[in-house]
């Protein structure tokens, strides 16, 4: 099946989420790769500006919920986390190969109860999987501390292309000279900012006392106990799981029918665009092509922003 178009309305409350090659777990935690992970991701927000909600890694995947203004901010930021986590984590684990499967999948949320959903689905992670007791005994990088007890989320950001010309030019490198800290800010949710800081805390602690009973009664049902974090930090980060488990994701993220049903319109309406604007295209490159020396690639188009975007006043 065919990757749907990257359609997202401005300010729209998205979940995307990226995957390891295979389902390898690529990604399993320690605290090296978990403080250089938030540091990618708050430098990416630093350069980018992204309003971040709530994100969890876990070994083969990693989610976020977040508010681009645009298709083009997202992809943007997601370009830098993704390229950065790569490099790092084939670093760490003498991986040569590529690292993500695929282009991140970006899933708009259009409605508060499915806001809740989502929000609920990124915190039972590690639980729900049966891999820990608790959501936050997971190792990795996650936000469960951050939005239950306002505990800082910070990580290092190293700059390796400048570590790489001090030591082209011969220079003793140490190994914190290039590093630099940088903080990851939580926005709330919008079904969430009508709470102030304790409210919003005290919820989120009593949303994942629930997902604990959830997941301590699913184990006692099924005669199980969760793998415990010793097993999680014993498993090799080349290890391909048998058969991951995955259903198809969804266009939208909706449990309110008619909005669900408004964006999914919306989508075929930009699809339709979209479709008529590659025509026009095909039917004019070769005339394109024209301005370009024999052997070359012309350049990419950029991204369309609104003409109305382009000619708004700047905030003051």
């Amino acid at each position: 099946m065919a990757r749907p178009l990257r359609f997202v309305p401005a300010n729209a409350l998205v979940e995307v989420t990226t995957r390891t090659l295979q389902g390898r777990l690529l990604l399993k935690p320690s605290p090296e790769l978990t403080d250089i992970i938030l540091g990618v991701i708050g430098k990416a927000q630093n350069l980018y500006r992204m309003s971040i909600h709530a994100f969890v890694v876990v070994s083969t995947h990693a989610h976020f919920l977040c508010s681009p203004s645009s298709a083009d901010q997202l992809a943007r930021f997601m370009q830098f986390v993704n390229a950065n986590i790569a490099k790092e984590v084939g670093r760490l684990h003498q991986w040569p190969e590529r690292v993500w499967s695929r282009r991140y999948r970006c899933i708009p949320i259009v409605d508060e109860q499915a806001a809740h959903a989502r929000l609920r689905y990124l915190l039972g992670h590690g639980a729900k999987e049966d891999l820990v007791s608790t959501p936050g005994a997971r190792p990795g990088p996650n936000c469960i501390a951050a939005l239950t007890r306002g505990e800082i989320l910070r990580g290092t950001w190293f700059d390796r292309s400048a570590e790489y010309s001090a030591r082209q030019r011969g220079d003793n490198v140490l190994p914190s000279q290039f590093a630099t800290s940088f903080d990851i800010t939580l926005t709330p949710l919008p079904c969430l900012a009508h709470l102030n800081p304790d409210q919003r805390q005290a919820h989120l602690r009593r949303v994942v006392a629930e997902i604990e009973v959830a997941a301590h009664a699913a184990n006692q049902a099924q005669g199980r106990a969760p793998m415990g974090v010793a097993a999680i930090l014993a498993q090799h980060p080349h290890h391909r799981p048998a058969g991951p488990d995955r259903s198809p994701a969804p266009l939208v993220h909706a449990r309110d029918k008619q909005k669900g049903d408004e964006y999914r319109a919306a989508y075929r309406a930009f699809a339709a665009d979209f479709r008529k604007g590659v025509a026009g295209l095909i039917a004019h490159a070769k005339e394109i092509t024209r301005l370009f020396p024999d052997w070359a690639f012309p350049p990419a188009l950029p991204f369309k922003t609104p003409a109305a975007a382009v000619s708004a006043p700047a905030a003051a």
